[in-house]
C-alpha cells in the first residue's frame, strides 16, 4: 500500500492495436489511442480496467492470477478547523488470505503491464472483497490519525482498477514474478482446489471515434473522457452504447494565445440549507456584497474544474469559481480552437460539491456541524469552456482574475 503526497508514476500498459496488430504502449491514463502505423483511432473502454504483471515463472508451472485492486486520486477530509487532502496511490489485495502479500507495492510502476484478457493461460481468482470493503479498510489506517469530528470525505479523480499478480505452487506459494517463495512449505493436505477462480472472460472494448451527428473524427487527447467534433462543435462522452452528447457552452474571449479550460456547472437541490440564488450565495458565503431589491437574482450553480490539477488548488479554484458565479453571453458547442481535455468526469464533479460547500459558506462551525446531514442532489448540469489568456508563467482567466500556472497544469496529467 502507498500514499504518496507528490506525483505518481502512471504505470505502462503493452498493448496492440486491434486493427492492424502493431505493438504499442499505454499510460494507465490513455483512453484515445491512434496507431503510429495504421493510423486508426480508437476509444477503450471498460467498465474497471483490469491489467496482468508480467510472469517469469518455469513453463511447466501452472499459474494463478490474484487480484487486487487499485486505487489512485485526491483524497480528501474535512475537518472542524480545515480541510486535509493528499495524493493517494494504493493497491490491496482483493482475496482474504494471508499467503498472499498485501499489496502489489511499486511492480505496478516498475513493470510493464498487459491488459488481461482470455488469451492468458492461468486460473485467474475472483476478487472476495468488494471495492467499497477495501475503501472501509483505508478509512480506518488512515483516519486513525486525523482529529475528530471528520465531517465529509471524498475521493476525486480516482482510477480504479484491478492488477492480477502471479503465483504458483511448488511446495510453497511462490511469486512468479521473482520466482521467490512468499510462505513457508505449505501442509501435505494443502488443496489448491480452494482457490476458486476461472479462465478470465473480459476484454477492452474499442469504439470507433466518428461523431453519431456527422460522421466526422472526433477529436480529443490521449487522456480525453469527452471528444468534441470540430465540424459540428458537438461534444460526446462513451457510454454503454457507444458515445452520448453533452450539452457544452463557452465563452469566447478577444485576447490571442487563448486556452479553454473546462469546468463542469451543475445545479442541484441542497437539503438544509437555503442556496437557491445569488442572493442566497452572498448571504451564506458571508460575501461583501449588497443584493438590492429589482437587481437580477440568478439561479446558483455549483462549478468544478473537469480537468486535474493538484489538490489544494482543485478545491481553491472549485471555491472561487462557485463564489464567482461566472456569468456572461454562452454560445452553444465547443470553440474553435485550443481546448483543454476534459480528464476530470461528471462523476468527479459531483463528489466535489460538498467540498466545495464546506468551504464556502460562513462561519465554519455552522457548515460542519450540518454538513454530515446535508443531501445534495443534482438537477442538471452543463460543460462549460472558458477562456483563459496564456501569459509568461501562468493562464489568466482576465474577467475574473484566476490564474493557472503552466507547469502544475501540464505535470497534473500524471495525478
Amino acid at each position: 500500500m502507498l500514499i504518496k503526497e507528490e506525483f505518481s508514476i502512471r504505470f505502462q500498459i503493452d498493448y496492440q492495436c486491434p486493427q492492424c496488430g502493431a505493438p504499442a504502449t499505454l499510460e494507465e491514463t490513455d483512453r484515445l489511442f491512434q496507431c503510429q502505423y495504421c493510423r486508426v483511432k480508437s476509444y477503450l473502454q471498460a467498465k474497471q480496467f483490469r491489467y496482468v504483471l508480467p510472469s517469469n515463472a518455469p513453463e511447466d508451472k501452472k499459474l494463478i492470477y490474484v487480484p487486487y485492486w487499485r486505487f489512485k486520486g485526491m483524497r480528501f477530509s474535512c475537518l472542524a478547523s480545515r480541510m486535509e487532502h493528499q495524493l493517494v496511490d494504493i493497491s490491496h489485495k482483493a482475496v482474504d488470505d494471508e499467503r498472499f502479500p498485501i499489496s502489489v507495492g511499486i511492480r505496478s510502476q516498475t513493470l510493464k503491464l498487459c491488459f488481461a484478457s482470455p488469451a492468458i493461460k492461468g486460473r485467474f481468482l475472483s476478487p472476495a472483497l468488494s471495492f467499497s470493503k477495501i475503501i472501509d479498510i483505508i478509512n480506518k489506517r488512515f483516519n486513525a490519525s486525523l482529529p475528530r469530528p471528520i465531517a465529509h470525505q471524498a475521493n476525486i479523480g480516482d482510477t480504479l482498477s484491478i492488477i492480477y499478480s502471479p503465483f504458483y505452487f511448488d511446495g510453497r506459494l511462490v511469486d512468479a514474478i521473482l520466482n521467490q517463495p512468499v510462505t513457508k512449505k505449505l501442509p501435505d493436505d494443502f488443496d489448491i482446489s480452494v482457490y476458486t477462480g476461472n479462465r478470465l472472460n473480459w476484454n477492452v472494448r474499442f469504439l470507433p471515434t466518428l461523431c453519431p451527428h456527422c460522421g466526422w473524427d472526433l477529436e480529443g487527447q490521449r487522456d480525453s473522457l469527452v471528444l468534441g467534433c470540430e465540424n459540428c462543435k458537438t461534444v460526446y462522452k462513451p457510454d454503454k452504447n457507444g458515445f452520448s452528447k453533452l450539452t457544452a457552452v463557452h465563452i469566447t474571449g478577444e485576447e490571442e494565445n487563448l486556452r479553454y479550460l473546462p469546468f463542469w456547472r451543475i445545479k442541484a437541490d441542497i437539503s438544509g440549507i437555503s442556496l437557491n440564488s445569488y442572493a442566497d450565495l452572498v448571504r451564506e458565503a458571508n460575501l461583501p456584497k449588497t443584493v438590492q431589491p429589482g437587481m437580477p437574482d440568478p439561479a446558483f450553480h455549483f462549478w468544478a474544474p473537469a480537468f486535474k490539477v493538484r489538490p489544494r488548488f482543485f478545491i481553491q479554484l472549485s471555491q472561487t469559481m462557485t463564489v464567482a458565479q461566472p456569468a456572461g453571453k454562452f454560445l452553444r458547442g465547443i470553440p474553435n480552437s485550443n481546448l483543454h481535455p476534459v480528464n476530470l468526469s461528471l462523476k468527479e464533479g459531483l463528489e466535489s460539491l460538498k467540498l466545495t460547500l464546506s468551504g464556502m459558506i460562513k462561519p465554519r462551525q455552522k457548515v460542519i456541524s450540518i454538513l454530515p446531514d446535508i443531501q445534495i442532489t443534482p438537477k442538471s448540469f452543463v460543460l462549460v469552456y472558458l477562456p483563459f489568456v496564456e501569459k509568461h508563467h501562468d493562464w489568466i482567466q482576465p474577467w475574473m482574475n484566476v490564474a493557472i500556472n503552466k507547469n502544475m497544469l501540464a505535470h497534473a496529467k500524471n495525478l
